[in-house]
């Protein structure tokens, strides 16, 4: 029984996030009935972590044991013949039989959009938060490299996350973009605790917003305290870009009790 890796882009504007849940339209959901569709009975798929209903997904990870072999083009081809518009296969491998999409994570890139043009942009209501007061970008910069290294991010956890530790690690937090056009928050880290990535967002708009200086934010991840940080930006911002795989099983695991966005 072949076990199968597939890469999954999708829109989440119209979707309740990953995760099967009841009476709510899912990525899930709509690439097992696509696989059933495919291979004439039902299958079970694992992702590598949930998004939020609205979050979008440029490498999603879900595997899955395929009840016969099939040429791995029929993954690709086959199954994006059966999905809606706003989901597709980009690619498909196979891969050993103990495979697991989450456990196995070296960790998640993400990247979080927004819109600081003067007007609104019906093109870019969908993938961007948009801001029309002009940030100050270079704040943004000044304050982000308080939260790179292993702390506890309990300060930008949801009320209602589900995770055991909020000790996590980031790699990278990198703002590009200027003051007036398109602004992108890019953010890399082994895991995630629930709306971890569009909390730390809504802080740093703060500072770009001029209502907090820079070291606020080094304050704020201190404090270990969730109603010092920002709001929470708005899910449809943000993109899980990559989930990163080391060669064959990793050397550790990522936190089990990741919830992720």
């Amino acid at each position: 029984m072949p076990r199968i890796k597939l890469v999954i882009e999708y829109d989440g504007t119209d979707f309740a996030g990953w995760q099967v849940q009841p009476n709510a339209r899912t990525v899930q959901e709509e690439l097992e009935r696509a696989l059933r569709q495919l291979l004439g009975e039902a299958v079970r798929v694992e992702g590598a972590g949930r998004t939020d209903a609205g979050a979008h997904a440029e490498g999603q990870v879900a595997c899955f044991d395929a009840p016969r072999a099939l040429p791995l083009k029929a993954y690709a081809r086959g199954l994006n013949g059966h999905l809606p518009q706003d989901v597709a296969v980009v690619s498909a491998e196979e891969v050993e039989p103990g495979f697991d999409p989450r456990r196995w994570s070296l960790g998640k890139r993400y990247r979080y959009r927004i819109s600081n043009r003067p007007a609104r942009s019906p093109l870019r209501r969908r993938t961007h938060w948009e801001l029309f007061g002009r940030l100050d970008v270079p704040a943004m910069r000044a304050a982000a490299p308080a939260l790179l290294g292993r702390h506890d991010f309990a300060s930008f956890r949801a009320a209602d996350c589900e995770a055991k530790s909020s000790i996590r690690e980031l790699r990278a937090v990198e703002i590009s973009g200027e003051a007036g056009g398109e602004i992108a928050v890019g953010v890399e880290g082994t895991a995630f605790l629930k709306h971890m990535v569009r909390n730390i967002v809504g802080t740093l708009v703060e500072v770009g917003r001029g209502r907090r200086a820079p070291g606020w934010v080094a304050d704020v991840l201190a404090s270990r305290d969730r109603t010092l940080a920002g709001a929470t930006a708005p899910a449809h911002g943000l993109t899980l870009v990559q989930v990163l795989y080391g060669e064959g099983r990793p050397a550790h695991l990522s936190q089990p009790d990741a919830v992720d966005e």
